[in-house]
């Protein structure tokens, strides 16, 4: 016990056989873990938690994941693609009931005329909600020169999850070709960082034959790339998949969940300042799933405000929850929840990452 709480103790760096032990720690070691990780994000980020209104615009995507319920070669997902008034009026709903940011998330695409329809809807967003609105985008790899247009028009903050750093892993993962290309995945987060976004990606945890010591390497990759925000969560078959063949040989749910929230942990620890979201698919596994990620280093709640007809068709995996709730319900009970966890809900604003400030040698962060 004591080796376990001297390291918590540490500022850090922390090596990889020291994240690992805090990976896999039960027990004891754990419930300490959690409280030293909640003590750094208050410390760190503030009591405050963010929310960010999770808006699934659309399941078309060029990408065949392996993993993944909207892969392109899924023939039982129903597509659909909202229409932009219909974007626009939802990014209206979460500003006029006080969420700070959105999230625009959609399967991949880098058509001409989807990206043109992007830099349009932002800057209309912008200009419906006086500026004031903060946006997260999390549309897959594009180019630079995507990636800039969609930066002028207003998007600060951009998520990417690499899923695994493990180069082997990640084959597994994906089809063999230049479409699914480790390579270009860690180019396409580079050109998010250079083109000044506040960088986000994450990690899939309890995947086939991922190992502790992977999730440990996908750490420390992680603080290497010197991300801004991240977003991880257990791994959850989605049976439309080729990968749920394996579902016999995964963890069990709640090791894969326990996994989690020990990540979120360890990562907090490793990186104190930055922004951690509360995954929903940890709500897939527990009812309280994130709200108990919040009493252990995440500091950031994404809403589904996606318009109720569409949420069942946006399944990334099974038994997705609040899929058939209205915007309504998900919002209603949310600062009772948080308050549950001694915190309280962030409202209008944005919640920017710390870290994100510092390291660009500015302090004012963005709270409109």
């Amino acid at each position: 016990m004591n080796a376990f709480s001297d390291l918590l103790q540490q500022d850090g760096p922390f090596t990889k056989e020291q994240l690992t032990a805090m990976i896999g720690a039960t027990g004891a070691h754990q419930t300490l873990l959690h409280q030293k990780a909640n003590e750094l994000a208050v410390k760190h980020c503030g009591n405050e938690v963010f929310l960010r209104g999770l808006i699934e615009f659309s399941n078309k995507c060029r990408k065949d994941c392996y993993y993944c319920g909207i892969r392109k070669s899924n023939r039982h997902t129903k597509r659909y693609d909202l229409a932009d008034e219909t974007i626009l009026q939802t990014a209206l709903y979460a500003h006029e009931n006080n969420l700070g940011s959105i999230v625009l998330q959609a399967g991949e695409r880098n058509d001409p005329l989807f990206v043109d329809r992007m830099d349009a809807l932002l800057q209309a967003i912008k200009k419906a909600t006086n500026g004031e609105l903060g946006i997260t985008l999390s549309l897959g790899e594009q180019s630079r020169d995507t990636y800039q247009r969609w930066f002028n028009s207003g998007a600060h903050r951009y998520l990417l999850r690499i899923e695994t750093s493990h180069r082997d892993l990640y084959r597994q993962l994906h089809p063999d070709d230049e479409r699914h290309d480790f390579e270009a995945r860690i180019e396409a987060l580079r050109a998010i960082k250079e083109t000044g976004y506040q960088t986000g990606s994450g990690i899939m945890i309890g995947l086939p034959g991922q190992r502790v010591d992977h999730l440990a390497d996908d750490l420390l990759f992680l603080k290497e790339m010197d991300v801004d925000m991240v977003g991880m969560g257990p791994y959850i078959v989605h049976e439309q998949t080729p990968l749920a063949d394996q579902a016999d040989g995964l963890w069990p749910l709640s090791q894969r969940f326990s996994m989690s929230l020990n990540m979120i942990a360890a990562l907090r620890l490793l990186m104190p300042d930055i922004n951690i979201a509360a995954s929903t698919a940890l709500q897939a596994i527990d009812p309280m799933g994130r709200e108990k990620a919040l009493k252990t280093g995440a500091n950031i709640i994404m809403p589904n405000i996606t318009p109720a007809s569409n949420r069942k068709d946006y399944l990334l995996y099974d038994n997705k929850p609040c899929t058939d709730e209205s915007a309504d319900d998900c919002l209603s009970c949310l600062n009772m929840r948080i308050a549950l966890t001694g915190r309280k809900a962030g409202l209008k604003a944005w919640g920017d990452s710390p870290h994100y400030f510092k390291k660009n040698n500015n302090n004012t962060a963005q709270s409109k």
